[in-house]
C-alpha cells in the first residue's frame, strides 16, 4: 500500500514491483508492507523519536515482528544493527535421501512500513544527477533491504548495501521508468 499526497496512487504498481524484486533478491517474500510518502518535517519527527537525531532523513524503515495470539505487534526500527535472530535471512535447504525428501521451507514474509521524504527525493535526485523516480526507487529498495535484515553500519556493509541497491535498480528498469512520467 502506498499513501501520501493526492495523485501518487499511480506509483502503487511500480513500487509494488520494486518491493517484490528487492525481497526476491534477498530470498524473502512480501507480507504487508506500507509505503508512506511524506515530507522532511514528518521524517524529522520520526528520526527524533526513534533515533534521537533531530534532523530530517530520507527513509526510515519499521519492521513488524511476529507476535503470538493476543499480543500487540510493535514496530522495530530497522535502520540500525539488528540482533542476529531478527536480522538473519531464513533459507531452506532441500535434501534428498534414498527414502525421503525434505522440502525447503517457504521464505519468511517481510512485514513493515517505509516512510520516505519526497523533499529528500527531489534534493538527492538533483545532487546525484538522477531522475526523481530513480531516487525514489533507490530509497524504497534501501528501506526494504533494512526490512529484510540488511544494515550499513560498517564500510563493508555499506558497499554490500549499495551493490544490492544497484542490482535491483538495474533489474527494475521498467518500474523505475513508470515512476517518472516523462521518461522514455
Amino acid at each position: 500500500m502506498v499513501s501520501g499526497a493526492r495523485g501518487l496512487g499511480r506509483l502503487s504498481g511500480p513500487l509494488r514491483s520494486i518491493v517484490r524484486a528487492t525481497l526476491a533478491a534477498e530470498g524473502s517474500t512480501p507480507g504487508e508492507i506500507s509505503i508512506v510518502l511524506t515530507d522532511d518535517a514528518a521524517l524529522r519527527v520520526l528520526n527524533r523519536e526513534w533515533r534521537g537525531i533531530d534532523r530530517a532523513t530520507d527513509v526510515i524503515s519499521f519492521a513488524y515482528d511476529e507476535q503470538g495470539p493476543g499480543e500487540t505487534v510493535r514496530p522495530r526500527y530497522t535502520g540500525r544493527a539488528l540482533d542476529a535472530d531478527t536480522g538473519a535471512r531464513r533459507r531452506g535447504i532441500g535434501a534428498r535421501t534414498r527414502r525421503a525428501s525434505v522440502t525447503a521451507p517457504a521464505p519468511a514474509a517481510v512485514n513493515g512500513d517505509l516512510v520516505i521524504s519526497l523533499d529528500r527525493v527531489r534534493e538527492q535526485a538533483r545532487r546525484f544527477g538522477v531522475t526523481e523516480g530513480a531516487e525514489l526507487a533507490r530509497l524504497v529498495i534501501h528501506g526494504v533491504l533494512h526490512l529484510a535484515g540488511r544494515d550499513h553500519q560498517r564500510a563493508a556493509q555499506r558497499r554490500d548495501m549499495r551493490a544490492r541497491e544497484d542490482a535491483v535498480l538495474r533489474a527494475c528498469g521498467a518500474a523505475v521508468r513508470a515512476i517518472d512520467p516523462g521518461s522514455p
